[in-house]
């Protein structure tokens, strides 16, 4: 698996290899975001790439969970890993669990799990989890995790930061910046991807920030030259 992620040369099979792996401990679901902080109110445009169920994600950030969600104080004053088992009374022994949240937890089969924080080169920072139903994660498993996570991210960075590469932007930016290119308005963004505005342009500044540019002029003409939409 190690030299299946280091040969991937897209975050597509990068995400398959990583996956797969993933799945070698029996977790489900690895999610790379940028890493939250206390001002953030939704996951959607932080994720950077995920196999979560998207109806998790919606139902995630319709009830605005970031806010509750017990991990975004941990990463926000450690850089050591934060791992945890949901038990089917909804409580944690890691931390608080709100009741509404291990609710949804529960429902999507999300008991367990872990997250790393990592950094790229350019400073920024980024959390990777993991997510599935085993029982709690052992030290060495946590340990092996932590050298898969930094090995996947470190062909990420590489990815993201190659000049032309169509993948900058995740699959929910990318769709959201293919309707803006046909004069979709938010709002008609939303109804067509069954997302509230305030997302569609949350994702929509995300992709701004991410090509460079000012507005969604020029973001829809930079993508185009860039081959990202045609």
């Amino acid at each position: 698996m190690s030299e299946d992620i280091g040969s991937c040369q897209n975050r597509a099979d990068l995400m398959d290899s990583w996956s797969r792996a993933a799945r070698e401990y029996d977790l489900h679901y690895v999610t790379l975001a940028t890493a939250p902080t206390a001002q953030d109110r939704l996951l959607g445009p932080l994720v950077r790439e995920s196999t979560l169920p998207i109806d998790y994600c919606r139902e995630f950030d319709r009830l605005e969970f970031l806010r509750n969600c017990p991990t975004v104080p941990h990463i926000s004053r450690s850089i050591m890993h934060n791992a945890w088992t949901i038990g089917q009374d909804g409580k944690s022994a890691s931390f608080d669990c709100p009741p509404e949240f291990a609710a949804l937890m529960h429902k999507y089969r999300l008991i367990s799990g872990v997250l790393f924080s990592v950094n790229s080169v350019d400073g920024s920072r980024f959390v990777v989890r993991y997510d599935g139903d085993r029982a709690s994660l052992t030290m060495p498993e946590i340990n092996e995790l932590s050298m898969l996570s930094i090995q996947a991210f470190d062909v990420f960075d590489r990815l993201r930061r190659t000049v032309g590469n169509i993948t900058v932007l995740s699959a929910r930016e990318l769709e959201v910046v293919r309707w803006t290119a046909q004069g979709k308005t938010s709002l008609e963004i939303g109804q067509i991807l069954s997302l509230s505005d305030h997302t569609v342009n949350a994702y929509m500044t995300n992709a701004i920030r991410k090509l460079d540019c000012v507005n969604r002029t020029q973001l829809v003409a930079k993508a185009i030259r860039m081959k990202i939409i045609s």
